[in-house]
């Protein structure tokens, strides 16, 4: 197998770091206000399942870096889905909603 294109790996790398990262503001804002009232669950449920799929694909494949890069987004996904869980409930006591 041919090695892969300098910017190929490049591009794969940013991509793999940007979607990772993005979820950090996430967490960050629930950690800091202690409220996840306005994280869509269902969204968050749905993310989660993409990545473990996307993980599962890389790993059957043996692609590496695809299962390295959605396993750190899968944990970054669920740690918002648990944050979620955890202050998802509206400072009313309303229910948590999706």
């Amino acid at each position: 197998m041919a090695a892969a294109h300098p910017v190929a790996v490049f591009v794969g790398t940013a991509a793999a770091l940007l979607s990772i990262a993005s979820f950090a503001p996430q967490i960050v804002k629930i950690l800091r206000e202690k409220d996840a009232s306005s994280v869509s669950l269902r969204t968050y449920v749905v993310t989660v399942t993409g990545f473990a799929c996307w993980l599962g694909y890389g790993l059957m494949i043996k692609a590496w870096p695809v299962a390295a890069s959605n396993l750190a987004c899968l944990a970054m996904s669920a740690a918002v889905l648990a944050l979620k869980w955890r202050y998802g409930r509206q400072r009313s006591g309303d229910d948590v909603k999706g």
